[in-house]
């Protein structure tokens, strides 16, 4: 493919989708998801709950409700809404509140849960 063709297509596959974190980002999140050229929202729940006051409480009744809302604000934009969530009731519940895509898994605590499964399977050599 040529230069300028791969150009033009690459431009007309992009998606951009932005990340909501914090309670400002909330208040502002049918503003956000209405701007021209964002295909979608990305609610980050460990973020904005930490901005609300609940600090490693991403299942906090008050941060359910906000991420469901902001769920229905990017919807009701004709935006895709997204989120991060290895809650499995949590993800099905999103689902069907019309979330498009879903993170199930970070990268960082994958590598590491693998790392760990690794040494222990090594470790285990040693007293053999």
């Amino acid at each position: 493919m040529e230069s300028d063709a791969y150009l033009k297509q690459a431009g007309e596959e992009m998606c951009l989708l932005v990340q909501i974190e914090t309670q400002r980002g909330v208040q502002n999140i049918k503003e956000i998801a209405r701007v021209p050229g964002v295909d979608g929202v990305f609610i980050g729940p460990a973020d904005l709950s930490a901005s609300m006051g609940h600090l490693g409480d991403m299942t906090h009744p008050e941060v359910l409700s906000v991420i469901e809302r902001c769920i229905g604000d990017v919807r009701a934009a004709n935006k895709a809404a997204g989120i991060l969530m290895g809650d499995e009731d949590l993800v099905r519940r999103y689902l069907d509140l019309g979330c498009t895509f879903i993170a199930v898994g970070v990268d960082a605590i994958l590598l590491s849960q693998a790392v760990d499964r690794l040494a222990s399977k090594f470790k285990s050599l040693k007293s053999e």
